[in-house]
This record gives C-alpha cells, sequence and structure tokens, in this order.
C-alpha cells in the first residue's frame, strides 16, 4: 500500500496548523480479471483530509475521470460540510478510474472487493467511514462491508448508504433532497416566504432533484421547469411531479413528458423563476450565464454549481445564494445518523429519521446566519468561516496547533 503525504496544501495558517496526518493520500492499483478471462487494472484512490473533529467521511466514485486533485478537493469541501453540518466528523474522499457502465455487475464485485482489500487498513469505523457517490450505490457499499468484514469481523458502521437489510437508515434515500427542501424553507421563513406558491426551477432530476422536487411540491412549492441529461420541460403553471416520477422511472428521462412542453436544456438555468435550484453538474452558473438568471434564490444542491465569476455578479444582483456546504449536507447528515443506529446496533424509524434531520438543518442554518451577522458577509463566507473556525477549534483543543 503506497501512502504518501500529498502537496497540493491550502496556503493558510490554519491549513499548516493541522496535525500531519492532514491530506493524506493512498493511490492503489486494482487488477482484476474480466468475464472474458483478460486481466484489467484500475487505479483507485482514498485521500483523507482531516480527523480533528472525528473520524473521516466521504463518498466512493468511480468514473472515468476520477483524478488526484479532484478528489482532494472533495475531501477537503467534505471537512468543512460535516463542520457545518455540525456532525462529528472530518473530511475524505475516494475513487476508482473505471467507467462502470462498460462493466458487468461481477466485475464491479471484483473491482470493489480488490479496491476493499487494498484499503482496509485505511477505513474504519472510528478512522474513515466511506459512502456511495457518483456511480456507486447501496450493493457498492454491501460489497465493501462484506469484504472490510473478512478482515475486522462483521462491521455494519464502516460504510454508510447501504442496503437497510444490511444496516442502512430508514430515509437515507431521500436525505440530500429532504435537506434541500429543509434549507430552502429555513431560508425562506428568513426572508418572510414560505414554500407554498413559489416557483421552482430545478437542473437535474436525479436522486437529489427528483426528491427535491416532489418533497417541495407537497408543501406547495410550483414546478414550472426541470432538466435532466436527456433534456429539459416547462410548464408555467406547474409540473405535475408524481406524474413526471412515473414518466421518469419508465422512460429513464424527463424528455417526451407531454404534461409540459420541451425547452433548451441550456437555457434551464435563466427560466423565469423566483427559486432556482442547480442539483446537477458543477460550474454551471457562470460569467456567461450569471447576468441572465431570474430567481431571486439560488439552492445549490449540487457541489460547487457557481463559480466565483457568477458568485460576484449575482451577489451585485441581489440574488440570494444559500451555500452548497450547508444546502446539501442532509446527505451526509442521515449518513450520520446511519452511523449512529449501526453503533448502537438499534435502528429508528423513519420519522425519527427525519425530525431529527429538520432539527440538524435548521440549527445549521441559524449557526450560519449568526456566523454571516458577527461578519457581515453573505451566506456563503459565513458558512466557510462557520466550518473552518470549528475545525480549528478543534485542532486547538487536540493540541495539534502550530
Amino acid at each position: 500500500m503506497e501512502r504518501h503525504l500529498g502537496d497540493s496544501g491550502l496556503d493558510s495558517k490554519l491549513e499548516k496548523s493541522l496535525h500531519p496526518f492532514q491530506r493524506d493520500q493512498g493511490s492503489v492499483e486494482c487488477t482484476i480479471p474480466k468475464d472474458d478471462g483478460t486481466l484489467a487494472s484500475f487505479v483507485g484512490f482514498r485521500v483523507q483530509h482531516d480527523n480533528a473533529r472525528g473520524p473521516m467521511k466521504g463518498g466512493i466514485r468511480y468514473h472515468p475521470e476520477v483524478e488526484p486533485d479532484e478528489v482532494n478537493a472533495l475531501a477537503q469541501l467534505m471537512t468543512w460540510k460535516t463542520a457545518v453540518a455540525n456532525i462529528p466528523y472530518g473530511g475524505a474522499k475516494g475513487g476508482i478510474g473505471c467507467d462502470p457502465s462498460k462493466l458487468s455487475i461481477s466485475e464491479l464485485e471484483r473491482l470493489t472487493r480488490v479496491f476493499t482489500q487494498k484499503i482496509h487498513d485505511l477505513i474504519g469505523i472510528h478512522t474513515d467511514v466511506p459512502a456511495p457517490d457518483m456511480g456507486t450505490g447501496p450493493q457498492t457499499m454491501a460489497w465493501i462491508l462484506d469484504e472490510y468484514s473478512k478482515f475486522h469481523g462483521y462491521s455494519p458502521a464502516v460504510v454508510t448508504g447501504k442496503p437497510i437489510d444490511l444496516g442502512g437508515s430508514l430515509g437515507r434515500d431521500a436525505a440530500t433532497g429532504r435537506g434541500v427542501m429543509f434549507a430552502t424553507e429555513a431560508l425562506l421563513n428568513e426572508h418572510g416566504k414560505s414554500i407554498s406558491g413559489q416557483r421552482f426551477v430545478i437542473q437535474g432530476f436525479g436522486n437529489v432533484g427528483s426528491w427535491a422536487a416532489k418533497l417541495i411540491s407537497e408543501q406547495g412549492g410550483k414546478i414550472v421547469a426541470v432538466s435532466d441529461i436527456t433534456g429539459a420541460i416547462k410548464n408555467k403553471d406547474g409540473i405535475d411531479i408524481e406524474i413526471l416520477l412515473n414518466y421518469t422511472k419508465e422512460h429513464r428521462g424527463v424528455k417526451g413528458f407531454d404534461g409540459a412542453h420541451p425547452i433548451d436544456a441550456n437555457s434551464i438555468l435563466v427560466e423565469d423563476c423566483d427559486i432556482l435550484i442547480p442539483a446537477a453538474l458543477g460550474g454551471v452558473i457562470n460569467r456567461e450565464n450569471a447576468n441572465e438568471i431570474k430567481a431571486k434564490f439560488i439552492i445549490e444542491a449540487a457541489n460547487h454549481p457557481t463559480d466565483p465569476d457568477a458568485d460576484e455578479i449575482l451577489s451585485k444582483k441581489g440574488v440570494v445564494i444559500l451555500p452548497d456546504i450547508y444546502a446539501n449536507s442532509g446527505g451526509v447528515t442521515v449518513s450520520y445518523f446511519e452511523w449512529v443506529q449501526n453503533i448502537q446496533g438499534f435502528m429508528w424509524e423513519e420519522e425519527k429519521v427525519n425530525d431529527e434531520l429538520k432539527t440538524y438543518m435548521n440549527r445549521g442554518f441559524k449557526n450560519m446566519k449568526e456566523m454571516c451577522k458577527t461578519h457581515s458577509c453573505d451566506l456563503r463566507m459565513g458558512a466557510f468561516t462557520l466550518g473552518v473556525n470549528r475545525v480549528a477549534r478543534a485542532t486547538v483543543l487536540r493540541g495539534w496547533g502550530a
């Protein structure tokens, strides 16, 4: 197992003061026999950014373009996200450079098991707890759990996002989307509004976007446009989300849905609405389209959907942006609940999971707003200041400070 310290740390004093474990990067070669008998090699990564506040936490993604710099950045983002949510974790991230669509189920299982064999001494219930990410899911977590347990005994708390039958939490599937709804509710309440009657545009109709759309529409919000990789649709009177969800299950996308008319997918972000929810890729709101955005509020359900140039333009326009490290933290928060349930050996009812998530999201918003008032800054700066301060305090209290 190759282990070496990463060399791409922040230049801040905080980064230098963190203990030597910070930004430990492991890369491993995973060679598996394919179904046709040939051998194939893949490179896997596990980057561990910080553990001042507790075990490290972060997803494992299977994607052709998994590379160290991106994994490093995502691991660091998890450190701040878990701190903002005030759950006792640090940040990590991992992945394998592969195209899961070109591998059979048995090849994916072999690859996952070999990867787990190579990193089983890096991860652990109180060390580093992986979760699903792009290209992985509950089945991947089940394989990791089984392979890890061969070395360490049955350990359901070593991964989260597991199937319910292996200790997964009720409510986990909807958690990020539900967190987005609670975050939206908290922001609108602050501005004397409610979800009911507001017009929403949602870019991305995968797990997060579809759950957010369903839950927001149940609260009386009007979803006027949505898009996914197949195309974009609009209905100014509001799209019936229940019917759309059934349609997308059958047709694997929103394209062709007859309860709305098709629009150019590139125009989705600039459609007329009150609240825009980018729930797909990063960097989609940029200097090219920021001036055209009509929404008064942007809820960042995706990771880093707004680039710094757009941030500045939108701020001058008076658009309020709810930052990703708070807005999409519902998933990692319910992952924490899953971990807690596994350690206790006592599983919660779904109602308790959802109630606790609401408590955490509301408290997180309150803490972020207090930081904004203290430092006279916007929500993004308030969220990062809150997260960095919590990590810095833990670092100093543990005696790791400079």
